[in-house]
């Protein structure tokens, strides 16, 4: 999720951070209820004296705050417009995870990979939990110095790259096919040292951006690929959106591991749509079937 360096002068550089400026605002603009968006019209007045529901984003904003802009937004805001670090996935690519978003947030989301786009998701998650799992501990200390409202909490992985021929082969077995809490799982595969409360929370977004996964040595992603998959198997309660599913989405699917891993184990069939260099599956929950197949 951390960008590489580029060229001071790319046009992408001040395209991007305006874009995601004027993308925020927007989010902004559709979940909450300013006063000055009150209108005076015999419609309004009917709704006011017969003290009709309120509406979704009135619920969402409490009383006397809905014409402030949060915090959260205001510092995304300024370090977007102010920063030349752009994030790693594109317009398109965020423009999935957002649109989403959009429509169940605040929400539970939980990111694999904490970078410099993490206070953006952080914020297109207002009111909601977002959670982000890094590898690297000095890289998680750097980020939090910067932006201290960020949940963050250190992933280790026992896999590397160049073992994901064999991890294929064994994720195929019935102590990985079956359904059941990744920390309890005799899968190699399973990530078992996370933090209690990220196995406890129901998840209705999960993001697959990290670890690293570019050069053999690296630990690779297949592990986070699977626990994401078995995390929104293993879920209680159904979750919303595409059936009922838990929305994960993997980026880098040009790699061979994302590529192959996202597709073996989120399963095509779950897959909604693909952008760029992200897919989005969303995977039902099969503990209240559990004679439901892997993949579809």
């Amino acid at each position: 999720m951390r960008p590489k360096t580029k060229n001071p002068f790319n046009l992408k550089l001040l395209i991007i951070p305006t874009t995601l400026v004027f993308f925020l605002i927007f989010i902004l603009r559709s979940n909450l209820s300013p006063s000055s968006n009150i209108t005076t019209s015999p419609r309004s007045n009917i709704r006011q004296s017969k003290s009709l529901p309120k509406t979704k984003a009135e619920m969402k904003c409490p009383k006397n705050y809905c014409g402030k802009i949060p915090q959260s937004i205001s510092e995304a805001l300024i370090h977007y417009s102010t920063s030349t670090i752009t994030p790693q996935q594109t317009l398109e690519e965020i423009s999935i995870t957002s649109r989403i978003l959009e429509e169940y947030s605040p929400c539970n989301f939980l990111v694999f990979g904490l970078g410099h786009d993490s206070l953006m998701w952080h914020s297109l998650n207002h009111g909601g939990r977002t959670v982000f799992l890094e590898e690297d501990e000095s890289w998680i200390e750097q980020i939090k110095r910067r932006f201290p409202m960020l949940e963050s909490y250190r992933a280790s992985y026992g896999t590397k790259v160049s073992q994901a021929n064999d991890l294929m082969h064994v994720g195929k077995g019935i102590e990985c096919t079956a359904v059941s809490d990744p920390r309890y799982s005799v899968c190699q595969l399973a990530l078992k040292g996370l933090p209690s409360e990220v196995y406890e929370v129901e998840w209705d977004l999960i993001m697959v951006d990290a670890p690293t996964g570019y050069y053999e040595e690296a630990p690779g992603r297949m592990a986070a690929i699977y626990t994401a998959g078995m995390m929104a198997r293993n879920r209680r309660r159904r979750g919303g959106g595409g059936g009922g599913g838990t929305h994960v989405f993997v980026h880098d699917v040009n790699r061979e591991v994302e590529d192959k891993f996202s597709m073996e184990f989120l399963c095509e069939g779950y897959l909604k749509k693909q952008e760029g260099r992200l897919r989005h599956f969303v995977v039902p929950s099969h503990r209240d079937d559990l004679e439901r197949p892997f993949c579809p």
